[in-house]
């Protein structure tokens, strides 16, 4: 009893630290939700060989991977912390709707290690959290322009870094159904005009790179332009010559890339263009498709998006873009390719290098399920559950005392039946412990012992003047008499405490069904002066008003088997010494008789 009453007592005492010790990685605990993501650069994932660097990825949410259950509804409420568990990292939410289940957001993934698995966690679950996207933060400081084509109707392009180099004109048509979120629709006749900025120049022999998704509506029969920077007769232009996408740098003379395969219509193609160290690399989806052999001419004049500005030379001007545009990067630094590589494994339809885990909730006391029914307690279900803990103290308590008091009892009885069996004939061998200190220690705490030395005593208060032990029939009854009502004592020492144990076997659920009842008052009382009649404002306060019951019970059913368990060893001791009491009773009447036959004119014991 005491073992197992220890096991529980060490567990209910152990349980917030255990708590705590599965919540030691939880990042801050006013989030009540996490989300594992795991970028995987090994062979079994990206499969990517070289280290990209730091690197802004596209986390893409939808009903798949997401249930958007517990966030807030505009995704202020994200976070999303480094896989050391603390670092917090920048992001800027392109798109977040939880009605439609679908949400893009972009992650500064401060480095991104080749071949290997990086866990990186969302948070989310804060109703009173502020928003903290941020474009400039996400995007490092070589991103010079981006454009995720998010924007309203009639709107021009708005630039997410720190320059702020939205478009100057060209208003385009934001359609539904881009890599990513809404996509730009270019129809031949518009393009957009970039700022003359310092930092879109290019410098002489400097570095540059180009970016983006494109889509043909219908493979163009003309030259057509992605990109043009033009200024004193040298240029910077990225294109389609048909449906073969080119590269051309116009210095001292022009110098346009060599074909390669034709892109397809109706298909989402990533185009990059990356320059630096008097090389010019077209890619196509992540891999190499041409190169030119060339430096960048120094470049500050403003650069169009999708074709020529009005007013450009007519000899000069190749046809306007047709069709959808998503993505559009340029950056002030030649990016490696692993990072080319890298976004085009992560924003396209299916990523290998972003893996979503399973919704973990934040457990502990005030969190989950069990916290929404903590924080729905009422003050005066309180006050009962306060008084049901304190009777479940009581009770562990009495158990406790009671069960260690029972043992010392029944191995003291073994003890001294052993030592009372070793005596033989000799019934009052025992009898002067008094002058027996060892005699005493070994068997103080035996009620059997106890009843002995009382037996005995009324035996040797019954000699006659010379010190002879003289026995009456009637003595006998009287000597049982004593024995008994020390007996009675002894039980009464055993059942101490023992009525708190059913004052809270039969208290306890009574008190706590009077909580829920005055809680369950309580909550339709609330709802009929509110007037608000449904499940989300029903629940939290029945289930809160059943928690009183709950306590009831957690103080009945412990007290219950502890009482029982208890009352079987208490019977057990008493049965032991209503045996002991028969013998020591019947051996004193036989030794009696025996004596009495000896000499009949008076029974002496002696």
């Amino acid at each position: 009893m005491r073992f197992l009453i220890l096991v529980c007592a060490l567990c209910l005492a152990w349980l917030p630290r255990i708590t705590l010790a599965a919540d030691a990685g939880w990042w801050n605990d006013d989030w009540s939700f996490r989300k594992e993501i795991t970028l995987d650069t090994s062979a079994k994932g990206a499969n990517l060989s070289q280290g990209a660097g730091r690197v802004p990825l596209l986390i893409r949410l939808h009903s798949g991977n997401f249930q958007f259950d517990g966030v807030a509804q505009n995704g202020n409420d994200l976070r999303f912390i480094g896989s050391d568990g603390k670092t917090p990292l920048n992001y800027q939410i392109e798109s977040f709707d939880p009605v439609l289940g679908v949400a893009q957001i972009w992650l500064d993934v401060t480095d991104l290690p080749a071949s290997a698995q990086q866990t990186v966690w969302m948070y989310y679950g804060n109703s009173k959290a502020p928003a903290q996207s941020n474009g400039a933060a996400t995007f490092d400081p070589d991103y010079a322009l981006v454009y995720h084509f998010d924007d309203n109707a009639g709107a021009p392009p708005h630039d997410a870094t720190a320059y702020n180099n939205n478009a100057q004109a060209g208003m385009l048509r934001m359609v539904d159904g881009g890599v990513i979120g809404k996509a730009a629709s270019f129809d031949g006749k518009t393009a957009v005009t970039l700022p003359a900025s310092a930092s879109l120049a290019t410098t002489a022999g400097g570095a540059f790179t180009f970016s983006s998704w494109i889509k043909l509506d219908a493979l163009p029969t003309a030259p057509t332009l992605l990109y043009a920077h033009r200024q004193d007769g040298k240029a910077l232009l990225i294109g389609l010559n048909g449906a073969v996408p080119f590269v051309e740098v116009d210095g001292d003379q022009p110098q346009r890339s060599q074909p390669g395969e034709p892109l397809k219509a109706g298909q989402w193609t990533h185009i990059a263009v990356v320059a630096g160290s008097g090389q010019v690399t077209l890619y196509v989806d992540g891999k190499s498709y041409a190169q030119v052999a060339a430096a960048l001419p120094a470049l500050t004049s403003a650069a169009t998006i999708g074709g020529e500005a009005a007013g450009a030379d007519a000899a000069q001007a190749l046809a306007n873009f047709t069709g959808e545009m998503d993505e559009l990067r340029l950056s002030r630094s030649a990016r490696p390719v692993t990072l080319i590589q890298a976004d085009v494994l992560a924003q396209g339809a299916e990523s290998k290098l972003i893996a979503y885990g399973e919704d973990e909730k934040k457990s502990g006391f005030g969190f989950g399920y069990f916290g929404i029914i903590v924080k729905s307690v009422t003050v005066d279900a309180w006050v009962v559950i306060g008084i049901l803990m304190i009777m479940a103290v009581l009770s562990w308590v009495v158990m406790w005392t009671r069960g260690r008091y029972v043992s010392e009892v029944t191995r003291a009885n073994d003890r001294f039946l052993d030592r009372f069996r070793a005596q033989g004939t000799n019934l009052l061998g025992m009898a002067s412990a008094e002058g027996q200190p060892a005699l005493l220690r070994e068997l103080g705490k035996s009620s059997l012992f106890r009843l002995y030395e009382v037996g005995a005593k009324e035996v040797w208060r019954r000699r006659d003047s010379h010190g002879r032990l003289v026995i009456a029939s009637e003595s006998i009854e009287a000597i049982r008499a004593v024995m008994d009502s020390t007996l009675v004592r002894e039980n009464q020492r055993l059942a101490r405490s023992m009525v708190l144990l059913t004052i809270a076997i039969s208290g306890g659920p009574f008190l706590g069904l009077l909580g829920t009842v005055v809680g369950v008052m309580i909550t339709f009382a609330a709802i009929a002066a509110a007037g608000d009649v449904n499940v989300n404002a029903i629940a939290p306060g029945i289930s809160a008003a059943l928690l009183a019951t709950v306590a009831g019970l957690f103080v009945a059913i412990p007290a219950l088997f502890g009482y029982n368990y208890l009352l079987t060893r208490n019977k057990a001791v008493t049965a032991n010494m209503q045996v002991f009491v028969d013998e020591f009773v019947t051996r004193l009447a036989e030794l009696h008789r025996d004596i009495d036959q000896k000499e009949p004119e008076r029974a002496v014991v002696g």
